[in-house]
């Protein structure tokens, strides 16, 4: 199996009205996405099924990534919702399959097995994981036969995730950012719309040529015509220096951080 290529991709936590969401899915799809992210959580991923379905673009060219829910982490439980995640989703196998959280039902000595199970079985194509510390990603690599393809995580331009990202170029997968805008919150900071405005460029589309240009495969959720403009961002041509000033922006907090998460502990 080649490496996994995972452009800008389309995220649809939140997205919670069907037909919302299927036409959104669709227009992303139309417009030259070629990512899309779901997860069991979402209770979306029949709609997000539609909406591939309804797309006119060769099913082969998306690569479409789910995620098993934590309380689903259980051996048996991972092999049945799988299955019904492909149903919802209308598909016979899916390109990218994630450990949600590693909280709840997660145990990596039984939870892993089972995906390499399902990678083998053809269910997915690859294997990835989402939310995990260094330490607990240490570790799944250890257990997988498959190796990690994907490692999900929040990130931008106030979460920037360096050590995360440093592994990912170590060990050879892509880091995956959610929440790529900080949940709306960078169209509100003044010093990150300075350096937007600096550059002649809107927040999102800095936010996301930011993440790119530092090897993110950013996922932002969008809607209407921020569908449009957050493809523009793969185009984006934004000067090193302006990507070094992002760089040096002081950190701030996690907009995504639930009691249970692994860093917490």
């Amino acid at each position: 199996m080649p490496p996994l290529e995972l452009p800008l991709g389309l995220g649809t936590s939140g997205l919670d009205d069907p037909d919302e969401c299927t036409a959104t899915v669709t227009a992303a799809l139309e417009a030259g996405y070629r990512h899309v992210d779901t997860a069991q959580m979402y209770d979306n991923e029949a709609a997000v099924g539609e909406g591939i379905a309804a797309a006119d673009v060769d099913r082969d060219d998306v690569v479409v990534a789910t995620k098993v829910h934590p309380e689903n982490l259980a051996p048996e439980d991972v092999r049945e919702t799988a299955r019904e995640s492909l149903d919802r989703l209308g598909l016979d196998r899916v390109d990218l399959l994630y450990v949600h959280w590693p909280t709840r039902a997660y145990d990596a000595e039984t939870t892993l097995p089972v995906f390499d199970e399902l990678r083998d079985a053809g269910l997915t194509d690859h294997v990835g994981v989402s939310n995990f510390t260094p330490e607990l990603l240490r570790e799944a690599r250890g257990i997988l036969d498959a190796p990690i393809a994907a490692h999900q995580v929040e990130c931008h331009p106030r979460f920037q995730q360096r050590e995360l990202r440093d592994l990912a170029a170590e060990f050879d997968h892509r880091l995956v950012g959610y929440s790529p805008l900080a949940r709306g919150d960078l169209f509100d900071d003044e010093e990150f719309r300075g350096v937007a405005e600096r550059a002649d460029r809107s927040p999102a589309v800095l936010a996301l040529a930011w993440a790119l240009a530092r090897g993110v495969a950013p996922i932002p959720k969008a809607t209407g015509d921020h569908v449009g403009e957050n493809l523009g961002a793969v185009d984006a041509d934004v000067e090193p220096a302006v990507l070094d000033e992002v760089d040096a922006l002081a950190p701030g907090d996690r907009r995504i951080d639930p009691d249970d998460a692994a860093w917490s502990r």
